[in-house]
């Protein structure tokens, strides 16, 4: 956080010793406390429908209480604005607003435990819901808790405890529910992971009090009060940042389903054509949800635009919850803003669009059984292993530079899948594909969560933190459903005889089996499909290509940015109270 003091642990060791501080403790149970809901509310939450004879087309449409993660940061100015009565007075801010969320989601689960699939499918949706909120909100907070208690060189440590958390939340969210359903029924599953959101509320005892919590004012004691019109104008406003955050949802899942259940009665045709653009699997398609993410944030932004000439409070309001976070951010960083943007959208893109690999290794041959054991049993240690190792490098070796290493991390380890493929079924060469690559993953989450951290100010820091997490991802999401035709259309050009043959044979000598019916389903010849997936992996290396260069470019230019800033607030708060002294 840039308003914090930037102290590196000392001594030889002092890097492994912020994994001791009570706060990065209390962070770990809170990083299991955000992962828990997430997963029940939908992946876990499916095997429950499926066995209670829902429809998969109905189970699809569950997806949708995930969406409120992706759009949190609509609702994070009020956590930035907005005390609790009681609560805050004896937790602080950030704290109460967790124990809060946390209580809202026992309920919940609490309620869906309680539900019955085969008779109230709309209480489940309701539930799944609720749940879903009320977790995104309890994200908001315990982001900006962990920054606010913590200053730079702490971020790594924090950052890596919650990933730690939330991995092992997941973890048990996905098996411990199957385990207990099959022992016992769904409804005492659910139950007992409401029970287990205690974790979370330990973690909030545990944790320390942030620093004294700074609400910015907006100044609106100018303007006339207008009840009745403000009344309409709130209305008004508010309808509109519903429908653009309808916007923006579909344009980031792809899935127009919440946009039509809430408008399609009025659509009429025009819901199969909205439908059909988002299904569209070409550049087109992609273009399009970009086209509605960006007129979802222009629509918001419009929402929350003050009226021409006319001073109201709803317009003072928004504009200041909205508008001066960003123009905080704008103003300190200056012409270095949008660098600093781009690469939080491009820093994991390398990752994102890697989201063939379960059909990639059971085309190689491997068996589901490999598959799980190698992924998600020793990949799970592994890619701890990396958020480890990436928060002692925040506190030794400085933000920084930690950032800069952890934009090469992705493009490299994926050019180790692309080693994978001319191995074929070599289990050994799966354990060091996805070991070397789980390490690079946790290594760079946990440096780019502790820079977005670090890029915050007092009093914005939940709306600002909440806007870069939904960014960050938006790019790769987009651009990953492209992945599968650029694997098919490459196998298919180095068949044809192009530059792209270079690499057949490569794949001349495989084990026995390798890529064979992955090779039959699409139509390709063993060497092609070989090819296609070699190329796919360089192109993903070469997209992490730009993240590098934006990285190299901030890291060069952030530390005069930031003296440039410090020197301004100085000469600002030099000159208020000059000002304030009686003349």
């Amino acid at each position: 956080m840039t308003d914090a003091v930037t102290t590196k642990p000392a001594g030889r060791f002092g890097g492994l010793a912020v994994y001791g501080e009570r706060r990065v403790m209390a962070q770990l149970l809170l990083g299991f406390s955000a992962g828990l809901p997430n997963l029940l509310i939908y992946d876990t939450l499916t095997a429950w429908l499926r066995d209670s004879g829902v429809t998969l087309e109905l189970i699809t449409f569950f997806g949708l209480a995930t969406l409120t993660y992706a759009l949190k940061f609509v609702w994070a100015p009020l956590l930035d604005r907005t005390n609790l009565p009681f609560l805050t007075k004896w937790l602080g801010h950030r704290r109460s607003w967790m124990l809060a969320t946390q209580a809202m989601i026992v309920l919940g689960l609490w309620m869906l435990a309680g539900q019955n699939p085969q008779t109230n499918l709309v209480g489940v949706a309701l539930f799944a819901l609720m749940v879903g909120f009320f977790g995104a909100t309890q994200d908001i907070a315990i982001d900006a808790w962990r920054i606010e208690v913590s200053d730079d060189a702490r971020q790594g440590a924090m950052a890596a405890a919650y990933q730690l958390g939330y991995r092992v939340a997941v973890i048990v969210a996905g098996a411990a529910p199957l385990v207990l359903a099959e022992l016992y029924n769904w409804n005492f599953s659910y139950a007992v992971m409401a029970a287990l959101m205690a974790i979370g509320v330990v973690g909030v005892l545990l944790a320390p009090r942030e620093k004294t919590h700074s609400i910015r004012e907006i100044p609106v004691g100018d303007i006339p009060a207008r009840p009745v019109l403000q009344v309409v104008e709130w209305i008004v406003r508010l309808a509109l940042i519903f429908i653009a955050a309808l916007i923006i949802g579909t344009g980031l899942t792809d899935k127009p389903d919440a946009l039509l259940w809430a408008f399609g009665g009025v659509m009429g045709a025009g819901a199969e054509t909205i439908k059909g653009g988002l299904e569209d699997n070409t550049a087109t398609g992609v273009l399009t949800q970009f086209a509605y993410v960006i007129g979802g944030f222009v629509m918001m932004a419009v929402a929350c635009w003050p009226i021409p000439g006319v001073k109201t409070r709803p317009g003072a309001y928004l504009a200041g919850s909205f508008g001066q976070p960003l123009a905080d951010f704008f103003v300190r960083f200056a012409k270095l803003a949008l660098p600093i943007l781009a690469l939080i959208c491009l820093y994991r893109l390398a990752d994102f669009v890697l989201n063939m690999m379960n059909p990639f290794y059971q085309d190689l041959g491997f068996t589901k059984i490999e598959i799980a054991e190698v992924r998600k049993v020793f990949g799970v240690v592994m890619l701890s292993l990396g958020v480890f190792v990436g928060g002692w490098s925040v506190a030794k070796l400085g933000l920084i530079r930690t950032m800069v290493i952890g934009a090469f991390m992705s493009p490299v380890s994926n050019l180790v899948f692309g080693w994978l493929a001319t191995q074929g079924h070599d289990l050994g060469a799966l354990f060091v594909a996805i070991g070397v690559d789980n390490v690079a993953t946790g290594y760079a989450g946990t440096a780019l969560i502790a820079y977005m951290s670090s890029l915050t100010s007092i009093g914005f820091t939940a709306t600002q933190y909440a806007l870069f997490s939904s960014l960050y991802a938006l790019p790769g999401k987009i651009i990953a459903s492209q992945s599968g035709k650029i694997i098919e259309a490459s196998a298919r050009a180095a068949d044809a005889g192009g530059p792209l043959s270079l690499f057949k044979p490569m794949f001349n000598k495989l084990p026995e089996g390798s890529l064979v019916a992955g090779a039959a389903k699409s139509g390709v010849s063993v060497q092609g499909l070989g090819a296609g997936y070699f190329t796919f992996f360089l192109y993903s290396a070469a997209i992490g290509i730009f993240a590098i260069l934006l990285a190299f470019y901030v890291a060069k230019r952030q530390p005069a940015v930031m003296a440039e800033a410090k020197a301004r607030e100085e000469a600002a708060q030099a000159e208020a109270a000059t000002e304030a002294q009686p003349s």
